[in-house]
């Protein structure tokens, strides 16, 4: 049974930890037959990437641990010469150090950019699933630092309730990657409502958006705040409604590029 990474992004809290785990476990230290060392600057076998939503101050922060997706058909495989990349029979995928050497394509294979070129070895290189330590009973460092438990690993069938709701990074390669995550937070689109006569804001307000005919519903809260989370990219309609105010509309309110912060929106009293 092949072995997967179950990663949960609404309990990342973007320590760093893993990254950093990955890169003690390799750098300056050889893992043959499943790796060379990795250099100390330029390669991040695991990487956290971080990702910003909105404007001050609407802002919405969430981390994504990033590795080799270690997939069922890997482009990097079908790149190499030699056998150089293979598949174990746990389904991680491994280059070779030392049939790999000189194979710059293998790099350039990967759709997801998860494999380096080491320039001084003339080596690709990237996360090897920390195969030797599974020989020894252990987990990768990556699991095994990660204090709220966003990141798993282990044996497909233990996650099946895990994967048939999560995504994949770019599932249209075609690679079948076997790093699977779930609660990759969408765009949102708030803003603040407020009555500038009385220089307070307005709470309770109904708030319609619409787009792709689909539709959702809100108030604004206590601050006079709105918000829309995980919405899809695209263009939206948003229709404000309070009592005692003229109604406010926005049109075409495009969440292709980024969420929206709408700002401080003033109320005109009826």
């Amino acid at each position: 049974m092949a072995k997967v990474f179950c990663i949960d992004v609404a309990k990342c809290s973007g320590c760093y930890n893993c990254q950093f785990a990955c890169k003690d476990e390799h750098c300056n230290n050889e893992w043959l037959p499943y790796a060379a060392k990795q250099p100390m600057t330029g390669q991040f076998w695991l990487q956290v990437e971080e990702h910003v939503e909105g404007t001050k101050p609407k802002i919405k922060i969430h981390y994504i641990p990033v590795l080799c997706n270690h997939c069922e058909d890997p482009a990097c495989m079908k790149a190499a010469e030699n056998g150089a990349v293979y598949k174990r029979e746990d389904g991680l995928v491994i280059i070779d150090p030392e049939k790999a050497a000189g194979q710059k394509q293998i790099a350039e294979a990967c759709p997801y950019g998860a494999i380096y070129w080491n320039e001084e070895l003339k080596l690709p290189q990237k996360c090897t699933g920390c195969a030797h330590l599974l020989e020894e009973g252990k987990t990768p460092r990556c699991v095994d630092v990660c204090h709220t438990g966003a990141i798993r690993f282990g044996d497909e069938s233990e996650f099946t309730d895990f994967i048939k709701d999560a995504t994949v990074r770019l599932p249209e390669s075609g690679t079948g990657p076997k790093v699977y995550y779930r609660n990759i937070p969408g765009r949102f689109i708030g803003g603040t409502l407020y009555d500038p006569i009385e220089e307070v804001v307005v709470r309770n307000a109904r708030c319609r958006l619409s787009g792709d005919g689909k539709s959702w519903e809100t108030t604004t809260d206590i601050f006079g705040d709105f918000w829309f989370k995980d919405l899809p990219r695209g263009t939206f309609d948003l229709t404000i409604e309070a009592d005692g105010f003229e109604s406010l509309s926005f049109k075409a309110l495009d969440t292709t590029k980024d969420s929206i912060n709408l700002g401080d929106l003033p109320m005109t009293r009826k």
